[in-house]
C-alpha cells in the first residue's frame, strides 16, 4: 500500500475518539499539548486584562480606577498569572509537548501517564492560584517577597497562592523529566545530536533547567507555607529568620526560569529563521552549543537581581562578572540568526514577522540587561521603570512573540487548518507596535527615576505614562484577534497542506493533522535543513521532488 493510501486510512488523533472522557483520559501527547495550549490561550487573556486595569489606573496621576490596595492585587495577579501560567508553559508544555515527539519520529513521549500527570497539576495549581482572587487575592508582587507575604491578616489568600506555584512547579519538572528521557531514548536510528533541529536542542536544554532549578522553587514555597501554618522563623526577622534569604532562594529558581522562557523561543526562531529564508542555518553547532551553555549560565547569576540587597561587594563584583559572560552565548545566536538572513531567499510571512520581531526586541532587552549588570548604574536604575521594560522586553517581546510565531508555524500541522493570513500578518505588527509603545517610554521613565509598582506618580511622567498604556490597548487588542482568529480557524479555516511552508524537518512529513501515533510508516531521515529537494506545488503546499528510479535516498547519518 502507498503512504498516501496508508495515511488516508489512518484516522487523526481527532477522529480516534470523541467525547470528554477521550480527552480527559488521553495518554496522547498532542491531545495534552492541545489542552495545555487553550489553557494557555485563556490565561494570556486573563493575565492581559490584569495588564490593562493596571495600565489604565496609571494614565493619569491619582486614583483613576482602582485604589492603591486594589492596583498592589492587579500587578501581582497580571506577574502571576503571566509567568506561572503562560510564559513558563507555553513553549514547552503546550508546543513542546505537541511537537517534540512529531520532530523526533517518536510515536509519543517516554512516559505518557506522567505527561498527564502534569498537565492535571498544572490544571490544579492554576485552579489554587485564582482562587486567591476569591480568597481576597494576594498584592505582594509575583516574586512573593517576604515579609509582604508573611502578613498574617493574607493567609487566606497567600497560602492557596503559594501552593499553586508548588503545584505549577512539580508539573514544570515533569514534563522536562519526560523531555529528557524522550530525547534520548526516542531518537530514530540515523539522528545523532548533530542531526537534532535546533528546536530540540533548546527543548532539551529547557528541560535540564526545569529538572534542576524548579525544585528549588517547590522549597522555598513550602517553607513560606510552613511558616505561615507553624510560625518557625526561617524568613520573618520578627522570628529570627532572615528575608533576604527568601531571595537568594527566590531568584536561584527564577533566573534559570527565565531561560526557561526564552531558551525554547530561541528554538523556534532558529527554526523559523531556516524555514522563511529557505537556507540552512548558519553556525549549527554553534546555536547548539550554545543552548546548553545558556542553561549552565543561569545558576550562576541570580546574585545580580540583588545588588542592592546588601550583599558583600566581592558577590556584587563576582555576579556583576558572570553576567556580562551570558550574553555571549545570545550574541553568538543572534549573530548566526542575522547570518541566515543574509541573503536568504526571505518569505515574510506571518511566523516569520514575528521571528524578526523576536530578533529587534530580544536584542534591545539584552542590551539593557548589560545597563543593569554594571554595578554602580543598577544601583540608579534598581526597581525603577527601566528594570519594568528591560524584563518585559525579554519575557513578553522575545519568549512571548517567539510564542505566537511558533503557534502560527505549527498550528497547519497539528490543528490540519490555515488561519486567514492577511489577518494574521496585520496582528503581527499590531503586537509589534503596540509593545513597543508600551515600553520604550518606560526606558525612559526609569531612567529618570520612576519607582516600579508605585499606584501614583509625579505629573511630569503623565505623558511617558499615557504613552504606555495607549500601547497597552493597541497590544491588548492584537493579541485577542489572534486568539479569536485560531479559535474560528480551528474549526472553520481552510484545510491545510501537509508542507504549508516548506519546512525540512520531520514534522512536515508527518499528516496533517497528524495519526494517533504520528506517523502511519516510519519516516525517512533525511539531510537537517536541506531545501534542494523541496519544491512548491500550488495548493498541496511544498513537497519532496521524486528521486530518479535507482537513486540511494538522499540521508545523513
Amino acid at each position: 500500500m502507498s503512504s498516501q493510501a496508508t495515511a488516508s486510512a489512518e484516522p487523526n488523533y481527532f477522529e480516534v475518539t470523541k467525547g470528554f472522557k477521550s480527552w480527559a483520559l488521553t495518554l496522547d501527547h498532542k491531545r495534552i499539548g492541545l489542552m495545555y495550549l487553550f489553557g494557555i490561550l485563556f490565561s494570556l487573556l486573563l493575565g492581559g486584562a490584569f495588564a490593562l486595569l493596571v495600565r489604565t489606573e496609571l494614565m493619569m496621576p491619582g486614583e483613576t480606577i482602582s485604589s492603591a490596595d486594589t492596583y498592589n492585587k492587579f500587578f501581582t495577579l497580571h506577574g502571576a498569572v503571566m509567568i506561572f501560567l503562560v510564559i513558563i508553559p507555553g513553549i514547552p508544555a503546550a508546543l513542546g509537548n505537541i511537537m517534540l515527539p512529531i520532530q523526533l519520529g517518536a510515536p509519543d513521549v517516554a512516559f505518557p501517564k506522567l505527561n498527564l500527570s502534569s498537565f492535571y497539576l498544572w490544571c490544579t495549581g492554576a485552579a489554587c492560584l485564582l482562587l486567591s482572587i476569591v480568597m481576597g487575592s494576594v498584592d505582594t508582587g509575583w516574586t512573593f517577597y517576604t515579609p509582604y507575604s508573611l502578613d498574617e491578616s493574607k493567609s487566606g489568600a497567600i497560602i492557596p497562592a503559594v501552593f499553586g506555584v508548588f503545584l505549577l512547579g512539580f508539573s514544570s519538572i515533569f514534563t522536562g523529566l519526560n523531555f529528557l528521557v524522550t530525547v534520548h531514548k526516542f531518537r530514530p536510528q540515523g539522528m545523532g545530536w548533530f542531526q537534532m533541529p535546533l528546536n530540540l536542542w533548546a527543548l532539551y536544554a529547557t528541560a535540564l533547567m526545569q529538572v534542576l532549578a524548579t525544585p528549588v522553587l517547590g522549597i522555598t514555597v513550602l517553607l513560606l507555607f510552613v511558616e505561615h501554618t507553624l510560625h518557625i522563623g526561617i524568613f520573618d526577622p520578627t522570628l529570627g529568620g532572615d528575608p533576604v534569604l527568601f531571595q537568594h532562594f527566590f531568584w536561584f529558581y527564577s533566573h534559570p526560569a527565565v531561560y526557561i522562557m526564552i531558551v525554547p523561543a530561541m528554538g523556534v526562531v532558529s527554526e523559523l529563521m531556516t524555514t522563511f529564508t529557505r537556507k540552512p542555518i548558519f553556525g549549527y553547532r554553534f546555536i547548539a552549543y550554545s543552548s546548553v551553555s545558556l542553561a549552565l549560565l543561569s545558576f550562576l547569576v541570580w546574585g545580580h537581581h540583588m545588588f542592592v540587597s546588601g550583599q558583600s561587594p566581592l558577590a556584587n563584583m563576582v555576579f556583576s562578572a558572570l553576567t556580562f559572560t551570558v550574553g555571549i552565548p545570545s550574541a553568538i545566536k543572534v549573530f548566526n540568526w542575522v547570518g541566515t538572513l543574509y541573503k536568504g531567499d526571505i518569505r515574510l510571512q506571518t511566523p516569520m514577522l514575528y521571528a524578526l520581531s523576536f530578533i529587534i526586541m530580544f536584542t534591545i532587552g539584552g542590551l539593557t540587561g548589560l545597563f543593569l549588570a554594571i554595578l554602580a548604574t543598577d544601583v540608579h536604575l534598581h526597581d525603577t521603570y527601566f528594570v519594568v521594560a528591560h524584563f518585559h522586553y525579554v519575557m513578553m517581546g522575545s519568549a512571548l512573540v517567539a510564542f505566537l510565531g511558533a503557534l502560527h508555524y505549527w498550528w497547519p500541522k497539528f490543528t490540519g487548518r490555515m488561519y486567514p493570513e492577511r489577518l494574521a500578518q496585520v496582528c503581527s505588527i499590531g503586537v509589534f507596535v503596540g509593545f513597543n509603545l508600551t515600553f520604550l517610554p518606560q526606558f525612559v521613565m526609569g531612567s529618570r527615576g520612576m519607582p516600579r509598582r508605585y499606584w501614583d506618580y509625579d505629573p511630569e511622567f503623565t505623558i511617558y505614562h499615557q504613552l504606555s498604556t495607549v500601547g497597552a490597548f493597541i497590544l491588548g487588542v492584537s493579541l485577542f484577534v489572534v486568539v479569536c482568529y485560531l479559535m474560528v480557524s480551528f474549526k472553520k479555516g481552510r484545510k491545510a497542506p501537509k508542507n504549508p511552508w516548506g519546512g525540512t524537518t520531520l514534522e512536515w512529513d508527518a499528516p496533517s493533522p497528524p495519526t494517533l501515533y504520528n506517523f502511519p510508516e516510519p519516516p525517512v531521515i533525511h539531510e537537517l535543513y536541506d531545501y534542494d529537494d523541496i519544491v512548491e506545488d500550488g495548493d498541496n503546499g511544498w513537497v519532496r521532488k521524486p528521486r530518479p528510479a535507482g537513486a540511494p535516498p538522499k540521508e545523513k547519518h
